[in-house]
Parts: structure tokens; C-alpha cells; sequence
């Protein structure tokens, strides 16, 4: 009994986290109280119930409540499409960005060590901590008529502000961290020892990511990629303040189902609402697909 102590004592003492995180998802051997057990399951299966699953079956009985015709008719308007298009457009350009910027931050503080790095890391948190309408308005105190860079923007005939580029760039703001937070600690567990080893052997730095960084971060990298999508496509605050809500221009979904249930039109509001809940249940399989694929690795 003494050793055993002693044991789990040094465990703690000289654990690195991953001891530390292993006891917490590792089941225990001992059964404990199985009426606590189930009634935590209870709660929390209660709980999912009524927060996500109850408000999407309602979304979906209320889109086909007057019938499928009148679903098919909401979902085609001509403004539902274009406020489709945009918010692909938004998303894909955000992963897109984010994608890129992720890769390259994860990399640099990962196998890279100077002055001010845990700063950087700070500032790349940021829009964790902004809230989206603050963000929105930051943008148009920025580069709206009246903003620092009014003037320039106006004289180059630039808009910005309740235009497209304007609910793209608020739409990169908002999910700027989320492939760099995923990237992140995976380069950094890994340590950049293989890869002083190829540079060494005279590999190129290309082949380098290519043969040994991308395939230690590949599926942190598509979970990234998954969840910033997710954000992308369901974004409200900033891109409410910022895109003026002209519509057919710069509403993009959420903000168009904002306008038909600001109109009493709730049944094509419901309608255009379950396309983002289609849309969140196939990004919610993809996510589901990869982390199994990660644990398999």
C-alpha cells in the first residue's frame, strides 16, 4: 500500500501533463456510486436535449410548417441565394487566410525561440476576448467615411464598410485563432529536432514541412480548418455592424434570417435557418470524422 502512494506521489511530482491528463480521461478501475453516475448522465442528456436538440427539431418542423412548396420557395428567393453565396464566400476566404496565417504563426513560435513571443501569441488570442459587435465597430471607426482611413479609402474609390470586402475582413477577424490555436500545441509537443536532423542532411525547407511537420499536424490541421469554418459561416455581431444590412448586397444567412422574423415572415425565417443547420450537422460530422481518424493515428 505504501509503494502504491509512493507511486502515484512520484506520478505527480515529475508528470509532465500528459500523467496528469491520462488520469482525468482514463476510466476508473473502483465502480463509484452508480446512482450519482446516472443521474449526472441524466442531467446532462436532459440538458443536450433542451439547449440543442429540442431548438433544431423546432427549427425544422416550423421550415416545412406551411409545406414543402413554400420551404422550396424561401430557400430559392433570389435573396436567400445571394446571401448564401456571400457567407461561402466570407467562409471560404476566412479558412483560407487563417489557413495560411495559422501554419505560419503556429511554425514561427513553435520552433522558433525570441524576445516578445509570448506577446505575439497574446495579440493572436485577441479576438477570443473582443466581442464581435466591438470588433464591427472598430472596423468602421477604421475605414468608414469618418475612420483614421477614411480619406485615403475615398480617394482611391475603396469601400470597405458596408460593402463585401467589409463582411469578409470582419468575418477573418472573428475567427482568426482558430486553426493557429489547434496548430499550436501540436508543433509544439513535437519539438523540432526532425527537422534540424533533415536540414542537416541537406533537405530544403519545402520538403522539410512537407515530409515531416505536415504530417505530424495534419489532422489538427483539418480540425482547425473545420471549426473555423463553423465560426465563419454562423458569424452575426461583427458582420451585423459592419455590413449595413443591405439586402442582396451584404446580408449574409444569419443576418437574412434577422430580417425575414424582423418581417413576421417566421416560416421562410425557419426555412433559411435550416440550411445553416444542415450546414452545422455535415461540419459537425466532418469534425466527428477526424477526431476518430486522429485517435486512430
Amino acid at each position: 500500500m505504501e509503494k502504491e502512494k509512493q507511486k502515484t506521489y512520484e506520478q505527480d511530482v515529475i508528470g509532465d501533463g500528459v500523467q496528469s491528463l491520462q488520469k482525468v480521461i482514463a476510466p476508473h478501475k473502483e465502480e463509484g456510486g452508480r446512482g450519482v453516475k446516472y443521474a449526472l448522465i441524466g442531467i446532462s442528456a436532459a440538458f443536450l436535449f433542451v439547449m440543442l436538440v429540442l431548438p433544431l427539431a423546432v427549427v425544422i418542423s416550423n421550415a416545412f410548417r406551411d409545406g414543402w412548396m413554400v420551404f422550396r420557395e424561401a430557400v430559392m428567393d433570389e435573396y436567400t441565394v445571394k446571401a448564401l453565396q456571400l457567407t461561402l464566400l466570407a467562409a471560404i476566404s476566412a479558412v483560407t487566410v487563417n489557413t495560411i496565417f495559422g501554419i505560419f504563426a503556429s511554425y514561427l513560435l513553435s520552433k522558433y525561440y525570441f524576445r516578445g513571443r509570448q506577446v505575439l501569441a497574446s495579440l493572436i488570442d485577441i479576438p477570443f476576448s473582443i466581442s464581435p459587435v466591438i470588433a464591427g465597430l472598430v472596423f468602421i471607426l477604421t475605414f468608414g467615411n469618418v475612420g483614421w482611413m477614411g480619406e485615403f479609402l475615398k480617394s482611391h474609390d475603396i469601400k470597405i464598410v458596408f460593402a463585401v470586402p467589409g463582411v469578409v475582413l470582419a468575418t477573418i477577424f472573428v475567427t482568426f485563432p482558430f486553426v493557429f490555436r489547434e496548430l499550436f500545441p501540436v508543433m509544439n509537443a513535437q519539438g523540432k529536432d526532425e527537422e534540424e536532423a533533415a536540414a542537416l542532411m541537406g533537405a530544403g525547407g519545402f520538403r522539410i514541412f512537407r515530409r515531416i511537420t505536415l504530417p505530424h499536424i495534419k489532422w489538427a490541421l483539418l480540425y482547425g480548418i473545420v471549426l473555423c469554418s463553423a465560426r465563419a459561416m454562423g458569424e452575426f455581431g461583427a458582420v451585423s455592424v459592419i455590413s449595413g444590412h443591405l439586402r442582396g448586397k451584404t446580408n449574409t444567412l444569419p443576418l437574412h434570417v434577422e430580417i425575414l422574423y424582423n418581417e413576421f415572415n417566421t416560416t421562410a425565417a425557419f426555412a433559411v435557418s435550416s440550411i445553416l443547420v444542415v450546414l452545422a450537422v455535415v461540419i459537425l460530422i466532418i469534425r466527428s470524422l477526424i477526431q476518430q481518424k486522429g485517435k486512430e493515428r
